[in-house]
């Protein structure tokens, strides 16, 4: 799986504690934009906060002019906070 400047990756990973987000350029080897629930101010349940995650990555992919992407789960199974960070991803406009 490999992401292009018009079609980035969107990856995720996710520890004990906190989600991360980042849409990345294989091609160039850039990441477009980055979000993470560490650097937010609401605290919660952690599924709640992965979504919330999912509508910021959108946002900063809107701002830096992406509307399409490939979803990575990497290892993870299509659950829990991940599925919760791709769901909200697509609501706020990204097409994955």
């Amino acid at each position: 799986m490999r992401g292009t400047a018009k079609k980035p990756r969107l990856t995720v990973f996710r520890s004990n504690k906190f989600t991360y987000a980042q849409l990345i350029d294989d091609v160039a080897g850039k990441t477009i934009a980055a979000a993470s629930t560490k650097a937010m101010k609401e605290k919660g349940a952690k599924a709640k906060l992965a979504e919330k995650l999912g509508a910021e990555i959108a946002e900063k992919a809107k701002k830096a002019g992406v509307t399409t992407g490939v979803f990575d789960r990497g290892a993870y199974q299509f659950h829990g906070r991940v599925k919760a960070v791709a769901e909200a991803a697509r609501k706020a406009g990204l097409k994955l």
